[in-house]
């Protein structure tokens, strides 16, 4: 991991997706976050899929490089050492309600002298307070009825959710951005901030930033569906001779070029300019108002060549293209993973099983990355974090677990 973080302490008190993704950016980049549970385990904790050892893979990935304290949240007690631990801190992320007893106002008011002023940032559902998810918040967005395929009838086909919670992972980024933009301003100015980022205003803000919904404004209704085609540019899926299916886009004249070039239809290509009226190298707009007759000439070329030849050619005229892999697949392939400098080994997961884990998605060509770090063990740092960060005595926290208010390393 890399250190750019390093002297950064941040109290992560979340579940799910977004608010540990987070943490789990911080903490790839040097951030001490200490991730506080409830003693059993968040509403993640044992999310699916688990191993046989009944270990969650997803909060093992979620939380990598954290430190983790396990405390009774249902008690007074453990509230109260949850709240001593961040306004100590004075950096949190959380997606607990604001009106919950994590609230900013709350911590704030529990500060002790000196402590730099509280920087909260709060993962919320929809910014009127209603609770929302991923999947709720992406229907609402509008997405899911653009996506399918082009014939279908838009008033009675039904909506495709997407699999991925990308809306999760774009809340948990942005909130990660917020919490050091606000770290800056109280660097220069000694004041403190609460941020709220509700992940419905991530979702709708995103289809507003990206032009759509000026777009639907100004045309007065809803695109048509595409299927696998690429709004307002060249792009689809093929099928090459041998059944192999592949995407590939042309964004720029170099790339149309290179495509062409790639699929040897540089004479088909010509004689449809001619008769249409257009060049194609000249933009994204001819090339899309006229996709289906390109498609054809593609998919026709595709239908003659088997991939290895296909994807060679490909390669060799420098397009933008890659072959559709199942996850198994993906997880697979050596040039995904195994020879990807974003991986590492991780042989000290919770869940005893050893597979590759990030490392940083920014990398710095000049600096030895380091091994990825390992999720800890729910309840692992608990007497560490409440001596250090509190100052507790290994007699007052051996008090607190044998009246399980805090509970230690969950590993045997």
């Amino acid at each position: 991991m890399y250190q750019l973080l390093d002297g950064l302490s941040i109290i992560e008190a979340s579940s799910f997706v977004a608010s540990p993704t987070a943490g789990l950016y911080c903490a790839q980049l040097g951030a001490e976050v200490i991730r506080v549970d409830h003693k059993e385990g968040g509403l993640d904790y044992d999310r699916y899929m688990l191993t046989e050892q009944g270990r969650s893979l997803s909060w093992e990935n979620l939380n990598r490089a954290k430190k983790s304290v396990a405390l009774d949240l249902r008690s007074g007690e453990g509230r109260e050492l949850l709240v001593a631990l961040s306004a100590n801190t004075g950096n949190l992320i959380t997606n607990l309600p604001e009106k919950s007893f994590l609230g900013h106002d709350a911590i704030a008011a529990q500060q002790p002298e000196g402590a730099p002023e509280l920087v909260s940032v709060r993962i919320m559902g929809w910014h009127d307070g209603r609770q929302a998810m991923d999947f709720t918040v992406n229907a609402a967005s509008g997405y899911p009825l653009m996506c399918g395929p082009e014939d279908w009838d838009m008033a009675n086909a039904p909506p495709v959710n997407q699999v991925l919670p990308a809306w999760d992972f774009i809340t948990g980024a942005y909130c990660a951005f917020a919490l050091l933009a606000a770290l800056r301003q109280r660097d220069a100015t000694g004041q403190g901030s609460e941020l709220r980022v509700p992940l419905g205003d991530v979702a709708i803000g995103t289809m507003a930033n990206s032009g759509a919904m000026a777009e639907m404004l100004y045309r007065g209704g809803d695109r048509e569906r595409l299927g696998n085609a690429i709004w307002g540019a060249f792009g689809r899926d093929f099928r090459s001779r041998d059944g192999v299916r592949f995407m590939v886009a042309a964004l720029t004249a170099k790339q149309w070029d290179g495509l062409v070039a790639a699929f040897g239809i540089a004479d088909a290509i010509a004689a449809l300019e001619a008769e249409l009226g257009v060049r194609f190298a000249d933009g994204d707009r001819p090339r899309f108002e006229h996709r289906h007759r390109l498609f054809a000439l593609f998919q026709e070329r595709a239908d003659q060549m088997d991939w290895d030849e296909l994807s060679a050619s490909l390669a060799a005229h420098g397009t933008t293209f890659e072959r559709y892999r199942t996850m198994h697949e993906a997880a697979n392939d050596a040039a995904l993973v195994a020879d990807n400098p974003l991986f590492g080994a991780s042989p000290a997961n919770p869940s005893g099983f050893e597979y590759p884990a990030t490392r940083s998605f920014a990398n710095i060509p000049s600096r030895e990355a380091g091994a990825p770090a390992p999720a800890p063990y729910l309840g692992q740092h608990t007497e560490e974090v409440l001596a250090e960060r509190l100052g507790l005595s290994s007699g007052a926290i051996g008090k607190l677990v044998d009246r399980d208010i805090a509970r230690l390393s969950d590993k045997d």
